[in-house]
């Protein structure tokens, strides 16, 4: 299939837009995943550390870290129910499956239409968007 320049231009605006929507709102389950997993990393060194250790002043510290934990845990509850239908977490919603199958297939489609390469700088392109928005936010500091 024989594409003008303009046609190639117009299908490659359409493919950036395709994969940074459907991205986004697939990273709005999948980023908690990997947090709780940053999380419970940061919990164990909290919790290792010599100031959590009984000290007249660790009881206020440790009441935050408690805190933080119960955060993660209200975290984790509301992202398995977006994720899963059922309480054991094998019956994925079909609004995950398709955002995941989605995904894959725009990232089909970006190869198909512009190629690999394409695809990895698109990719690129949008964990660079991704991460000014975290460096330029206000609110969330």
């Amino acid at each position: 299939m024989q594409l003008t320049l303009h046609q190639k231009d117009l299908i490659r605006r359409y493919l950036i837009w395709c994969y940074k929507t459907t991205k986004e709102e697939f990273d709005r389950i999948e980023r908690y995943f990997t947090q709780l997993k940053v999380d419970r990393h940061v919990l164990a060194k909290l919790r290792a550390g010599k100031d959590y250790k009984k000290t007249p002043r660790s009881d206020a510290f440790r009441k935050l870290i408690d805190q933080f934990e119960e955060y993660m845990s209200k975290k984790e509850r509301h992202v398995l129910e977006k994720k899963y239908l059922d309480p054991q977490h094998t019956d994925v919603s079909p609004q995950y499956l398709y955002l995941k199958h989605r995904l894959l297939a725009v990232e089909s489609a970006i190869v198909r239409f512009l190629g690999k390469k394409e695809k990895d700088r698109i990719r690129k392109l949008y964990e660079v968007e991704m991460t000014e928005r975290i460096l330029k936010a206000k609110d969330n500091t």
